[in-house]
């Protein structure tokens, strides 16, 4: 064997020595002695507050039927002009735009025989009283179509943050029983969510559309209540007894 033949396969041996004591190396005492992973539990706790609505929404709604699209579409335009400039001038009630529609009716033919329109200005106060004045004084031309009560989010946001304290405080004490209930000593968060919801607590009244010949009354407003909610979710690590 030549010299060249022996120290290439002198060079080939060494680099399978050292493959060979990588992977030994990998797979070697250090993996087998990590300490285990501890074991970890998801929960959810919550804190929650019945509270008064603060908040009404009142829907005013205009129809029109004529057999001319261009006056159906004329005539609402005049209406929500007219109602809207002078919602806008109370300026503790917000006024916006609901929901406009044209549609036309057809004939056994297929011909379209008539048009229909219905247009929606929507107001929403924290002042009852004023809001229930303004939408009856409006009911003439744009008759009231429905009424509901919440809770603005600027109150939500202040009873979710009061909330915060009793959520968190039954959040760790269900953490700790459920660390005690399976035998370990105690605990330590691996993350949190906080999570926040209302739902209607008492059913609103309902309210009937009022026609244009309607006597000018205050609309009756009377708010229900919310329970307003805040959640906290999360997963734990338990922590095993010292010995």
């Amino acid at each position: 064997m030549s010299f060249f033949q022996r120290k290439r396969n002198g060079l080939l041996a060494a680099a399978v020595l050292s493959v060979a004591a990588g992977a030994a190396h990998a797979h070697g005492p250090d993996d087998a002695g990590r300490e285990p992973k501890r074991p970890q539990a998801t929960l959810e706790a919550q804190a929650s507050r019945v509270v008064e609505q603060d908040t009404v929404t009142i829907t005013l709604a205009a129809e029109v039927s004529d057999p001319s699209q261009s006056k159906v579409t004329a005539a609402l335009a005049k209406t929500l002009e007219s109602v809207t400039r002078e919602a806008k001038a109370e300026s503790k009630v917000k006024t916006r735009s609901g929901n406009y529609r044209v549609w036309p009716f057809n004939d056994e033919k297929g011909k379209i025989t008539n048009w229909r329109g219905r247009a929606e200005v929507i107001l929403e106060s924290s002042d009852f009283a004023l809001a229930s004045e303004l939408a009856s004084r409006l009911s003439e031309r744009m008759p009231i179509a429905g009424m509901n009560f919440s809770v603005s989010p600027q109150a939500r946001a202040k009873y979710e943050q009061e909330l915060l304290a009793e959520a968190a405080k039954a959040f760790r004490d269900r953490a700790q029983a459920l660390a005690d209930a399976f035998g370990f000593a105690s605990y330590s968060i691996r993350n949190i969510d906080l999570g926040g919801g209302g739902a209607q607590y008492q059913p609103m009244p309902r309210v009937m559309a009022m026609s244009a010949s309607a006597e000018k009354a205050r609309v009756p407003v009377e708010p229900g209540t919310e329970t307003v909610t805040l959640s906290v979710r999360g997963s734990i690590f338990l922590s095993s007894r010292s010995k």
